[in-house]
């Protein structure tokens, strides 16, 4: 019987409707977009607009008496996000209003420097730390200053430091905040003792961190060393996820309608391997829509940080690509499996060795990602059932491999396919009618010799 585009093609129509129309392709399709929306914009978004600012007091128990004044100029807000800025080794943005609300984190602490005697009891000071949270002024951390903290005493080669003692009710943040201020008040109080502006030293010791701009023969864009480290494992992330969805959903429906006898009904009106490649088909185009969902949500993610233009479109090309090859090799394999059992406990067994390629190379990802021209990625790139995630994973890296390489690769992987589907298709063919206990591995060689 000659195959028919035509009855594959309504084949794959009526897969491809009832598995997208279904409730739990539905549900599983948006449940991550609106779970990354969720835990990257709208989370942050509605956490700093409700954090309210952290008022209180801290009590200087200052031996030097020349650190409290600094300290107090150290703790004012706008002090502290100047601080931030001078010690970031980027650059401020040039456009404010690209940076997202979720970027701006909870608002400053304003601290209130209470400054004691230098001889004040530090006993007395812990018992003022303990109060309740509703009382007023929040009574939050006792700074004791040694008093070799700004001159060093005689023979020493090291200054003195400071004791903290904090309230149970002062959080993280605002008590890393309130050691970068001290620390920051110290230096500035040992600079002055020694006749020293500690402004102009730290406008002299910074330096900006300028992103670099990568040159290629097609031109030069930007580059981000974070993002570039974070493409390579976001594309094996797409990629896996996208074959696992589909081709479990390929392997579900396959066993389904076998145990149902609905594959009986089919193949009075097509052929095994016209029902094989519809079926195929089908899901193959499930798995480029969800795929396509999550490059979507992915692009609109970065756009939301201003990291959209740093994405190179062709990116997003190779990751389809990718994508289709890898799940005509695997999908092949998982609606094999589905043909072979009659329920899908039956499948585990089959499945496990398939899963390990499948998880080996998308775990290798990362790896790759970070030494892309090592010589066990490219050996990577051209191993079979490996290599569409190896060079996946070098492409989007920030020293991409060289065209022939990547045409190399795509040459292997229609190789692959190829002896895939033609493996699937001899025992998709005897596998669909047999029932009982599954198929050996001999039993599967047997099948592919005789069909």
């Amino acid at each position: 019987m000659s195959l028919s585009l035509r009855r594959i093609g309504l084949v794959a129509a009526r897969d491809f409707k009832n598995s997208i129309t279904s409730r739990g392709f539905l549900i599983g399709l948006l449940i991550m977009p609106v779970m990354m929306v969720l835990f990257f914009v709208l989370v942050p978004r509605i956490l700093n607009s409700h954090t309210p600012q952290i008022t209180g007091e801290v009590a200087v128990i200052d031996a030097t008496g020349k650190v409290t004044p600094e300290l107090r100029h150290a703790l004012v807000p706008a002090e502290i996000a100047a601080r931030r800025a001078r010690e970031a080794t980027t650059p401020p943005a040039k456009n404010k209003a690209v940076v997202p609300a979720a970027a701006a984190g909870p608002p400053l602490p304003a601290l209130t420097v209470a400054a004691q005697a230098p001889d004040a009891d530090v006993q007395v000071f812990k018992t003022w730390l303990i109060q309740s949270r509703d009382a007023r002024p929040q009574h939050l951390a006792v700074v004791v200053v040694q008093p070799d903290a700004v001159a060093r005493r005689a023979g020493a080669s090291a200054f003195g430091s400071y004791d903290l003692y904090t309230s149970v009710h002062l959080d993280n943040a605002t008590e890393a905040i309130l050691r970068d201020s001290v620390r920051a008040a110290l230096v500035s109080a040992r600079l002055s003792a020694d006749g020293l502006d500690a402004t102009a030293i730290g406008k002299v010791q910074q330096v900006f961190q300028p992103d670099s701009v990568v040159v290629a023969a097609a031109g030069e864009h930007s580059g981000s060393r974070g993002i570039a480290q974070f493409l390579p494992l976001a594309s094996g992330i797409l990629i896996f996820i996208g074959v696992v969805m589909g081709g479990t959903i390929l392997m579900t429906s396959t066993v389904e309608e076998k145990s149902s006898r609905v594959i009986e009904v089919l193949l009075a009106a097509v052929s095994p391997l016209e029902l094989m490649y519809g079926k195929l088909l089908a899901h193959l185009g499930l798995g480029l829509t969800m795929t396509a969902v999550y490059l979507f949500m992915g692009v609109y993610l970065l756009a939301q940080f201003s990291f959209a233009g740093l994405l190179d479109p062709m990116l997003i090309v190779y990751v389809l690509v990718f994508y289709i090859f890898t799940f005509l090799v695997f999908g092949s394999l998982m609606m094999t499996i589905g043909s072979m059992v009659n329920q899908m406990a039956d499948a585990q067994a089959f499945q496990g060795p398939m899963m390990i390629l499948l998880v080996g190379g998308y775990v290798l990802t990362p790896i790759i990602g970070a030494a892309p021209n090592s010589s066990f990625s490219v050996t990577m790139s051209f191993l079979p059932f490996i290599n569409t995630y190896a060079m996946m994973a070098r492409v989007a890296s920030s020293a991409p491999p060289p065209g022939w390489q990547v045409l190399a690769t795509l040459l292997v992987s229609c190789v692959t396919v190829a002896a895939v589907v033609w493996f699937a298709a001899k025992v998709f063919k005897i596998g669909l009618l047999m029932h009982g206990k599954p198929p050996s591995l001999g039993t599967l060689i047997k099948w592919a010799r005789m069909a």
